[in-house]
This record gives structure tokens, sequence and C-alpha cells, in this order.
């Protein structure tokens, strides 16, 4: 163990390098329906994965997202296995925390307190309601978390890397797969996080893995195992309220204060309340709108979003990314043999008038290119986008280009927007 946290340590190492060079404009060559394919099958692992714990059979961990469980189950074969032997008190508390989940926040005077925090309190009191019965929660029904004897407990968590394996090949190798395969799942999160904040900002790529790689370094110098951005967390962040980077500092400071003085008490939240809110916050990732509004955005984006679907379901996010890629690049490749495509700036007047000529065919491999142009444009500027020589925008460019003109005037850039249609 010790020789595999200096591989995260040096994966941090890697990561930290990555973000210096710039490597994190990488995530705006993702294309949204690939990205929104990837949060559709999120929300359905989600939902998949946590009937089980919903219905208190919690065989496999709460964690496991791959479509073979280690319990020799799959995803479905578990869902009918678990509505063979479902604990009554578990379901209870899951129908509890949905219908809490549901209604808490229409009541305006009580949507000030985030409803997951109700459920964890209506989930303690239902294990010790239970306990008294005939049904009681059996302890792998709940969370379990270490419980810490003392300061010295407390120092006992902490292992150091071995240094002595620096000249070991094998650590080099295993660390760059850390790197690149955390650095591609962070910005494939960050690109479907993005989509869901309500104000539609768009995070700094290359600054969250400069961040990552030094928590990867200081991470693996005490122990812990190699983190990445995860769209679980962070979705479930953003439904709850969370709207600035405080509050996953806080998520942060939260968990470990919880396991330092109350690990007791977390020890009692029972699992199946947890799987409430991941039921809920999958079913808010895969909505059926989400599938109406891709297919009318035509097959070109409507393919690529389900096969993404199926395959992320299926095998992994990285694989299941890859394949909608293929396929998305497939049709672009398409339209590219028939229109080719450039972008033209011109300037017009003085300085403070920019004019932005799209061509004839934009796709979204020009969405960097184009972001790059509208994040560098200065303060107090008057912009025209015109679209009128456009027989082509594709929607990741149109996004950008509407995102941009929504949020400009926080930098006094007064946006006006000539011949660009909101769908081509």
């Amino acid at each position: 163990y010790p020789t595999f946290l200096l591989a995260v340590v040096l994966a941090g190492v890697f990561q930290l390098i990555l973000g210096l060079i710039k490597a994190g404009t990488i995530g705006n060559y993702f294309p949204s329906s690939v990205i929104e394919g990837m949060l559709a099958a999120i929300g359905l692992i989600l939902i998949l994965k946590q009937l089980p714990h919903a219905l208190g059979v919690d065989t496999d961990f709460s964690g496991d997202e791959g479509f073979f469980q280690q319990d020799h189950e799959n995803t479905f074969s578990a869902i009918s296995a678990a509505i063979s032997h479902f604990s009554l008190a578990a379901v209870a508390i899951s129908l509890l925390s949905i219908a809490i989940l549901i209604i808490w926040p229409k009541i305006r005077q009580l949507a000030i307190v985030p409803a997951p925090l109700i459920v964890v309190i209506i989930g303690v009191i239902g294990t010790m309601i239970f306990a008294g019965t005939a049904y009681p929660l059996r302890a792998d029904q709940m969370v379990k978390i270490p419980v810490i004897d003392g300061f010295n407990g407390f120092l006992g968590l902490f292992t150091m890397p071995d240094f002595n394996q620096l000249g070991n090949k094998n650590v080099y190798i295993v660390a760059l797969t850390i790197a690149v395969v955390a650095s591609l799942e962070t910005l494939l999160s960050i690109e479907a996080v993005d989509k869901i904040d309500p104000i539609k900002r768009v995070s700094p790529t290359n600054r969250e893995l400069i961040a990552q790689g030094i928590g990867n370094i200081t991470s693996g110098m005490v122990g812990g195992l190699p983190m990445t951005s995860v769209i679980v967390r962070s979705s479930a962040n953003v439904n709850s309220g969370g709207r600035t980077k405080m509050s996953a500092i806080f998520h942060g400071v939260w968990l470990l204060l919880s396991l330092l003085f109350i690990p007791k008490i977390i020890n009692m939240i029972p699992l199946s309340c947890l799987a409430a809110i991941l039921l809920v916050t999958g079913y808010k990732l895969t909505r059926i709108g989400l599938f109406k509004h891709m297919y009318h955005k035509g097959w070109d984006q409507f393919v690529p979003f389900v096969v993404t679907v199926v395959a992320v379901l299926f095998t992994d996010l990285l694989k299941g990314v890859a394949i909608g890629m293929l396929v998305s690049i497939f049709y672009l490749l398409r339209t590219n043999m028939r229109n080719p495509y450039f972008y033209r700036i011109t300037n017009e007047g003085d300085k403070k008038n920019i004019r932005i000529k799209l061509a004839e065919e934009v796709s979204f491999l020009n969405k960097a290119a184009i972001q790059v142009v509208l994040t560098n444009i200065p303060r107090e500027t008057n912009v025209i986008i015109d679209g009128s020589n456009a027989r082509y925008i594709d929607p990741d460019v149109l996004e950008t280009i509407f995102n941009y003109k929504h949020n400009a005037y926080t930098k006094g850039i007064i946006v006006t927007l000539e011949n660009v249609q909101k769908h081509y």
C-alpha cells in the first residue's frame, strides 16, 4: 500500500503539470450530445443501483457503478434478488424519504433547510424506532465508518508513501494511468456539471486540474486514495442549493468533523435513506424531458446521445463516452464532407466594436477556439456575432454563444446576434 501511495503522489504531480500546460481545454472537445448521454446514463445507473439498497438488500457496496458486480450479480439480477428479499423497515424509510424529498422543497417556509438533511435525520430516527420492533435494521443495512479511539487512533489512520520505490518503473506506469483516468473523468464531470448549473457558468478546467493535482499529492502523503471530480456528488450539491465553491469546501469540512466527533451517529444512518436521496438525484439527471429534448434536436444529436447512455450503462463511464464520441465523430465527418468550415473575426469602427463573422459551417470542433475568442474579448465592448453566412452551427457552439450573451453583461459587454438561429 505505501508503494501505491507513492503512485498517487506522482499522479498528483502529473495532474499539476497537465493543468500548468493548459491541458484542461480538452474538455471543450466533448460534444453536448455525449455529455448529456453521460448524465442520463449516470442517472439511470443511480436509479438501478440504488433500488436494492432502498429495498434493504446491501450485498453490493453502494458506490458500485459497474454492470457486473462483485457479488456475482449484474445490475438487473440484483434488483430481482432484492425484490425477493426486501426489508420492511428499509422500504418504509426509503418511501418516506422519497416523499420528503419531493414535498419538502415545495413548502416555502421549509425550503430554507435542505431536504436531504431532513431525510438523514428521519433515517436515524427510523433506525431507532425499528430497533424496538420485529423488523430492526441490521448492521450491514447502515452506514459503516471507523470509530476513532482517541488521538493515537486518529494518528493510526495515516500512512506515508514509500519513497524508496522511486526507482520502480511500475510505480510511474500506475501513476500515469491514475493521472490520465482521473483527469479525463474530471473534465467530463466538469462539462456535465456546467450543464446543470442554473447560472450556466463555465468552470476553469486548468485550475481544476492544478487543484486536483495538489489534492492528490496531499492525499497520497497522508495515506488517502486518489481523488477526482464526480457527477453524482456535484449534482446532489446543485440539487441541494449549492451555488459556490464554499459548498464543496464545507462538504469536506463536515466529512472530517463527522469522522472525528460523531462516527457513532453517522453509523446509525440507514443506507435506504441515502439510496432515496440518490434515487431522486438519478431521476433529475435522466428525466423523460431530456430524451424528448435530444430527439427534437435531430438524429445527429439523438443517436450519439442514446448510444452513450447504453454504452455507459453496460460498460463504464470512460468506455461509454469513448463509444459515444466515435458515433458523434461519424456524424461530424459526414457533415464536414458536405460543408468545410472556418471562422473569421473582423474589427469594425474603433477598437470597442468587434464583429465576429461565423463561417458557412461551424462544427463542435470550433467550440474551443470560439470559446477562447469570446473569453478574451475586453470589457466594455460592443460585440456583434454575425451568422448571416452560416448554413449550419453545431448545438455546442450555439450553446456557447447564447451562454456568453447571457453572461456578458457582467463584464460590461453588449452582445448583438445577427442572423443566428436557435436551431439549425
